[in-house]
């Protein structure tokens, strides 16, 4: 299959040109971020199943006519596990390109196994073993090398012949609708747009704190975000975690309480030091009723555990029975929510609801039960 390098304007125009008409196009991306908040996009891979384009961003400065391409709604984008891929094009564009197609996500639901690789997954459905040597390569040093470009090119010149096969597959097995809520929640803004104000949530040791402390998270956390997305840097690199819940656990009173903490340079405090410490003054001066307050932790008792895993066998029995991976209807995490009263859940919703969910609810009324049968595990459909 012939390969293009992309380097300059009039060849990405023609190259979007003949892509153009195409009814899908395989996309992957190569990237950079260690040292930066948003990653560099280091070459975008694109394949209409006949021949393939590497474009490198880093020698166009104007890439509208690719972007155009990408954002046609006549065309399928065919990504593998397409979230960071998705998060790049969000921040270049402030949109998500669409329809999608995430081989990936299609593969749980094929019976490949919940997130497979795509090397793994080639090997599977073409019996083709791809080239891993350049999985650690430096996708921003310039030239590529021949062996580099082949490796990027395989990304997209395989997807494309996985795409018509999976969806094959599903049209047969009458799964495509399946995917509509996966996929759209791939192509939901709300997926990538930065969240300062719930960014809290996923600070490393969080579980530690209450109240007025979880208050002070909650501020200094929202503003690391916004300084870390200002500047361009990782957030651990503004202040790490370990910091951040230091603050809330021993809250400084003066710029001389604030020094003694561990991670907050003297140059850095020479620039931060009154806001930390007016965030923190806020914080604590928050009334109990305004506080956040994390998601209640969910324990079971002896007989609710043994209940959650016969739960989990009705899973289990469900996705053996439609050749799925079991942790693409329910993982124990939502079984132990069902079992504490909570219905707002992915299981209980659309096919995952059909498969799974009904028998479940049944399962936990008592209108339904599990007996073992010729040394097998089964749920008859009446009791």
């Amino acid at each position: 299959m012939q390969i293009n390098f992309i380097e300059n304007k009039d060849q990405l125009i023609n190259i979007c040109q003949q892509f153009s008409q195409s009814e899908f196009l395989a996309v992957d991306t190569e990237f950079f971020r260690q040292t930066t908040y948003y990653s560099i996009l280091a070459l975008i891979q694109i394949c209409d199943g006949k021949q393939i384009a590497i474009v490198d961003p880093l020698a166009i400065d104007d890439l509208e006519p690719l972007m155009d391409l990408l954002y046609n709604k006549e065309i399928t984008k065919v990504f593998h596990s397409a979230r960071q891929d998705m998060e790049i094009f969000y921040h270049l564009k402030g949109a998500l390109p669409e329809p999608l197609f995430d081989t990936q996500i299609t593969s749980a639901l094929l019976g490949y196994g919940e997130q497979i690789g795509y090397a793994p997954l080639v090997k599977q459905l073409l019996n083709i073993e791809l080239d891993k040597s350049q999985t650690r390569t430096d996708w921003l040093k310039r030239p590529l090398s021949k062996k580099q470009i082949a490796y990027a090119a395989d990304d997209v010149k395989y997807l494309a012949k996985l795409y018509p096969l999976q969806y094959e597959r599903l049209e047969e097995l009458g799964r495509l609708q399946w995917l509509e809520n996966d996929f759209n929640f791939l192509t939901d803004n709300a997926t990538y747009a930065p969240s300062p104000d719930t960014i809290w949530r996923k600070t490393k040791g969080i579980n530690r704190l209450k109240k007025q402390k979880l208050a002070i998270l909650k501020l200094l956390a929202g503003w690391r975000e916004e300084l870390a997305i200002e500047q361009n840097r990782p957030r651990r690199r503004v202040i790490s975690d370990d910091t951040l819940i230091g603050l809330c656990n021993n809250p400084p009173a003066d710029a001389a309480e604030l020094q003694e903490h561990h991670g907050l340079s003297e140059k850095f405090l020479q620039y931060n030091q009154d806001i930390i410490l007016s965030l923190v003054e806020q914080g604590l001066k928050t009334a109990d009723k305004d506080c956040p307050r994390l998601p209640p932790i969910i324990k079971l008792s002896q007989n609710e555990e043994a209940l959650a895993d016969c739960m989990m066998a009705i899973v289990h029995l469900s996705a053996n029975e439609n050749n799925i991976s079991p942790q693409c209807l329910c993982n124990r995490k939502e079984i132990n929510a069902l079992i504490k009263g909570q219905r707002d859940l992915n299981i209980l919703s659309g096919w995952r609801n059909e498969l799974a969910g009904k028998s479940l609810v049944d399962f936990l009324s008592g209108n339904s039960h599990l007996q073992c049968s010729s040394g097998q595990l089964e749920m008859p459909q009446n009791i």
